[in-house]
């Protein structure tokens, strides 16, 4: 990854060093647990004045972000209330689905990252920004 500034269609310059610190701060997340909102912060700073390219790549770390919520949200409450009615064994399929969820969260969570990095190093526009997967 260089940190040259490229020209884009529309004759603006476009920076990848913010995207490619927003990508390791969301990496970073699993180590520190808050570096993804700081990530998020620059994403939404700098997106209106982005070139096309480095714009689908903060929209897709935005987007990312988000998807990543939801689905801890709902792992995490499965978690929570199957714990609890475990206790009687109704719980135990929704805690292990809870766990399940989260794990496969986090996985997703760095898949995309890795991803985002791996276009962005070759000097590509994130192609689905907007998808659900991958």
């Amino acid at each position: 990854m260089s940190d040259r500034v490229e020209i884009g269609s529309s004759g603006l310059a476009e920076d990848k060093t913010l995207p490619v610190v927003s990508y390791v701060l969301y990496l970073l997340t699993f180590a520190s647990g808050f570096t993804v909102f700081i990530g998020l912060i620059i994403a939404y700073a700098n997106r209106a004045t982005a070139g096309p390219k480095m714009e689908s790549h903060y929209t897709f770390l935005i987007r990312t972000f988000w998807l990543t919520i939801a689905w801890a949200i709902i792992g995490g409450l499965l978690v929570l209330f199957g714990g609890v009615f475990s206790l009687i064994l109704v719980g135990v399929p929704f805690l292990m689905l809870g766990f399940f969820i989260c794990g496969a969260v986090g996985i997703w969570f760095a898949v995309r990252c890795v991803l985002g990095l791996m276009y962005l190093s070759r000097d590509e526009a994130y192609p689905r920004p907007l998808n659900w997967l991958i």
